[in-house]
């Protein structure tokens, strides 16, 4: 096993507390009367950094919404108050997808920007990635952080980049192999449309000599059937990255794949709460990620609910990482369950069932009211030869996987939308439909 920094990736855990709080502590004194934002809170909570003597003292400090920063860009446009510095110190400027909401800017300093990088570092030293590798970018690089800091990682560890953006899927393919690519960059549902399209135009994936896919920008790849199907499609190992625009990239999967994603606990302090009373839930419970990132000095963010659904492993990795682990990496997200017909329902483990169907090549789903009744219909592309009975098959799976059975259809190939970056399959239709 190899380690970006072996020294705090196995340090035990109270010294890794020790240093967790050192710069917290650090942190919290030097945006005091700097960051506009945050002091105004912490006053508005009547507490300032020096009660916070140890680290559950953190629960002292206010909780962070998204939707307060987007506010606070509204009042104080374009950049807002959350800037610890002039505006002349930012160097780089971001925003989040707006999957959710409308996108929220982000901007990084020199030294926060090389602080994303040495995240990355971890996240690609944890999939293996070395000096030796090059790393193929498939990404557009737009204002969405996505794969950019990906770009500082590789630098970190010496290994050749090569740039995805600007090309079509087919001169992407054409670049990996010319280039001879050892590692593949991209979300999830990008790396299976990659493959869809070599199919289609005949293009052998074998004459690339891929090793390793890293993704980010969704939940796939800690799906167990759609990892199985990038690694059996590519031949290659395929890893899971967590981390957001707002935060940073705060977890990643190691090469033991324990079947769950480890958090980089030097730059980063994480507390498992309860999403509807705020209370910590116990060791092993899933709960909301909240999270303090301690690198990010200039736009940070602090006990941050980040949405994502967690579960958490404290026991040393087979990797020997001591590092807090997710199991099953992001499982969800609070605000994406739906309760269908009395069953809550979550994207990730619809999209674990259909997955499963190597013949399914795409797939849809709508959560509608009809005449006061809750219905689920799936739309599904089936791969060319494919008999088209298995539909009935994947009803009767859905069926006893969720307790109620979805209306599956088959639609033509290519009716369904494809994505380059983070899909968007699963719909809730909040209108009633019909009388």
């Amino acid at each position: 096993m190899s380690y970006f920094d072996e020294a705090t990736e196995t340090m035990a855990r109270e010294p890794l507390a020790e240093l967790q709080l050192h710069k917290l502590q650090r942190m919290l004194a030097h945006l005091w009367q700097r960051n506009r934002f945050y002091t105004a809170k912490w006053q508005a909570a009547g507490v300032q950094p020096s009660d916070i003597r140890c680290l559950a003292d953190l629960s002292l400090l206010p909780l962070t919404r998204k939707s307060e920063l987007l506010q606070d860009q509204a009042r104080y446009a374009p950049f807002g108050s959350n800037l610890t510095y002039a505006p002349e110190a930012y160097v780089r400027m971001h925003q989040t997808s707006g999957t959710t909401g409308l996108p929220l800017k982000v901007f990084d300093t020199h030294e926060s920007w090389d602080w994303w990088g040495r995240c990355w570092g971890h996240v690609l030293t944890g999939a293996g990635v070395r000096p030796s590798d090059r790393l193929f970018m498939a990404f557009g690089f737009g204002p969405f952080i996505g794969f950019w800091a990906a770009v500082e990682g590789a630098r970190k560890l010496g290994a050749l980049m090569i740039p995805g953006g600007g090309r079509d899927t087919q001169q992407r393919l054409e670049m990996m192999r010319d280039a001879g690519a050892t590692v593949l960059c991209c979300t999830p549902s990008y790396a299976l449309r990659m493959a869809e399209v070599a199919q289609e135009i005949g293009f052998d994936l074998r004459s690339i000599p891929l090793q390793t896919t890293v993704h980010a920008g969704e939940p796939g790849a800690s799906v167990a059937a759609t990892k199985q199907r990038i690694e059996n499609t590519w031949a290659a190992k395929c890893f899971d990255h967590a981390g957001a625009s707002e935060v940073g990239a705060h977890s990643f999967e190691c090469q033991a794949q324990p079947g769950g994603t480890h958090l980089i606990e030097s730059e980063y302090i994480a507390e498992i709460l309860d999403p509807l009373s705020g209370a910590p839930v116990l060791p092993g419970e899933r709960g909301e990620l909240v999270i303090t990132n301690l690198g990010r000095w200039g736009f940070p963010v602090l006990r941050y609910c980040t949405g994502d659904l967690v579960q958490t492993n404290l026991q040393r990795c087979a990797c020997g990482r001591t590092s807090l682990r997710f199991e099953g990496g992001v499982l969800g997200r609070a605000d994406d369950m739906v309760t269908v017909r009395g069953v809550n329902v979550f994207p990730a483990g619809v999209e674990n069932i259909i997955r499963s169907f190597t013949e399914v090549d795409e797939f849809r789903v709508t959560v509608s009211k009809t005449r006061q009744m809750d219905e689920m219909d799936i739309e599904v592309e089936l791969c060319a030869g494919t008999d088209t009975a298995l539909i009935q098959t994947i009803g009767t799976r859905l069926d006893s996987m969720l307790a109620f059975r979805p209306r599956v259809r088959l639609v033509p190939h290519g009716a369904l939308p494809r994505f380059e970056m983070k899909a968007k399959r699963f719909h809730v239709k909040l209108e009633t439909a019909g009388c």
